[in-house]
C-alpha cells in the first residue's frame, strides 16, 4: 500500500493528526532563541486542541522545564497524571475567588496572584493545608487584563506577600506579565512594558523579594524579542509550529513546523446540473454541470462558519473551496471535472509540505487568527499522535 493510500485508510469521518517529533523539534528550536532562559510549554485549552497530556510530555522530554495552564483545572489535571516528571513545574494563572487553592497547594503547583482578594484566599488555603504555598505576583504593565497595577496596588501586594512569606504561608517563586503587542513589531507598548515590568520587578525585589523567574515573553516575544527573555519563556502558539503573527514571520522563518493535520474522508461524490444550488441559502449556485463532495465536518467540529465561500481544502492533490455554507457537520467542496471516489481523503490544513492550506490560511479565510482555527477543533475530531 502507497504512503497515501495507507494516509487514506487511516481517515474514517475525520481525524487531527498530531506530529509529536514536530512539536518537540519546535521545543528545541524555541529553546535555541532563547539560550540563557528556562522554557514553559504552554499547554493551556487542551494544548490549543492539540491534547495537553501528549503535548507536555513531548514538550518535557524536548527540554521544557516548566507547564504552563490557564485554569487550575487543567493544572490540577496534568499533575493528576502519571508520565511527567516530578521535577517539572506547573503553573496556572486564571482563578475566581472560591477556586481550588488548596487542592493547588496540596498538589505543588505555582499560582499566580494578581491582587490581594487572591492573595487572601492562597495563604487560607496553605494555612488549612499546612504547607507553602508557590505563589508568582502578576503586574499588569499595561495589557490591562489580569495583573495587578503599579504603584499602590503593587507595593500593597508586594509588602503583603513578603508578611505571608515571613509566616510561612508562602514562597514567592516568580514575577511576570504579559505583552499587548509583541506580535506587532515595532509597537511602542513593547518597550512601555518592559520599562515598566523592569520598574516593577526591581522594586519588588529590592523590598525583600527573591524570585525563581521573572518573565514576560510570550510566543512573539520568544521569537523577536531577546531583551524579553528574562530567566523564563512562555511560548504557546509557536509550540505548535504556528506563526503568532504574519507580520513576523511564516514558521518556516524560524525553523518551526505545524504540528497539526486536519483530514477527512469525502462522504460522497455527485454530480449536479448547473444552476444547481448549494448548501443553506443557496448562496452558491454551480457555474455549470460539475461535482461536488461532501466533507463530513461542519462548526460543530470547530471548522468556522465565516469561512464559508472562503475555505480552502486540498482533494487529491488540487485546492478547492468551500461552496457556499458550512453547515454544523458538513460541507460541500466543487470539485469541478474530477470525480475522486468516496472516501477520497480531503486536508483542511497541516503543515503545507504536501501542497495542502495551512491553518493560516483557513484563519485568513475566517478573517480571524491561526490561533484560533487549532483550538477549536472540537472533540468529535479524534486525535491521532504520530512520532511518538
Amino acid at each position: 500500500m502507497s504512503e497515501t493510500a495507507a494516509r487514506r485508510a487511516a481517515v474514517t469521518r475525520a481525524r487531527a493528526e498530531i506530529d509529536l517529533a514536530a512539536l518537540r523539534a519546535n521545543v528545541r528550536a524555541l529553546r535555541e532563541r532563547a539560550p540563557g532562559a528556562a522554557l514553559m510549554a504552554v499547554v493551556k485549552a487542551d494544548a490549543y486542541g492539540h491534547g495537553a497530556l501528549p503535548c507536555a510530555r513531548a514538550a518535557v522530554a524536548a527540554g521544557a522545564t516548566w507547564l504552563g495552564t490557564a485554569t487550575p483545572q487543567e493544572a490540577l489535571a496534568l499533575r493528576a497524571e502519571a508520565g511527567l516528571p516530578d521535577d517539572v513545574r506547573i503553573m496556572c494563572w486564571l482563578w475566581t475567588p472560591g477556586g481550588p487553592w488548596q487542592e493547588a497547594v496540596e498538589a505543588d503547583l505555582d499560582v499566580s496572584v494578581s491582587g490581594m482578594w487572591a492573595l487572601d484566599e492562597v495563604t487560607e488555603a496553605a494555612r488549612r493545608a499546612g504547607v507553602p504555598a508557590r505563589v508568582q505576583l502578576k503586574a499588569d504593565t499595561g495589557l490591562g487584563r489580569n495583573g495587578c497595577q503599579p504603584g499602590e496596588d503593587w507595593a500593597e501586594l508586594v509588602r503583603e506577600a513578603l508578611r505571608a512569606e515571613g509566616e510561612g504561608l508562602l514562597r514567592v517563586t516568580g514575577l511576570w506579565s504579559h505583552f499587548a503587542c509583541a506580535d506587532e513589531p515595532g509597537h511602542p507598548s513593547i518597550a512601555a512594558q518592559l520599562t515598566r515590568f523592569r520598574e516593577m520587578t526591581a522594586y519588588a525585589e529590592q523590598q525583600g523579594v527573591r524570585p525563581d523567574v521573572r518573565h514576560i515573553a510570550n510566543s512573539p516575544a520568544t521569537l523577536t524579542l531577546p531583551e524579553a527573555h528574562f530567566d523564563l519563556v512562555r511560548p504557546g502558539i509557536a509550540m505548535y509550529g504556528v506563526s503568532p503573527s504574519p507580520e513576523i514571520g511564516t514558521p518556516a522563518d524560524f525553523g518551526l513546523r505545524p504540528v497539526m493535520t486536519l483530514a477527512a474522508s469525502l462522504a460522497l461524490v455527485k454530480q449536479v446540473p448547473g444552476g444547481h444550488g448549494v448548501s443553506y441559502g443557496h448562496h452558491y449556485t454551480t457555474p455549470g454541470e460539475t461535482t461536488l463532495g461532501l466533507v463530513p465536518l461542519g462548526y460543530a467540529d470547530g471548522i468556522p462558519r465565516h469561512a464559508s465561500s472562503t475555505g480552502p481544502v486540498l482533494v487529491d492533490g488540487k485546492w478547492r473551496t468551500v461552496a457556499g455554507r458550512i453547515a454544523m457537520d458538513q460541507f460541500v467542496v466543487d470539485l469541478g471535472g474530477d470525480r475522486p471516489t468516496p472516501g477520497t481523503e480531503a486536508v483542511l490544513f497541516g503543515p503545507g509540505g504536501r501542497g495542502e492550506p495551512t491553518a493560516e490560511d483557513w484563519a485568513q479565510a475566517a478573517g480571524t487568527i491561526a490561533y484560533e482555527i487549532v483550538t477549536r477543533i472540537g472533540s468529535r475530531v479524534p486525535r491521532v499522535y504520530v512520532n511518538e
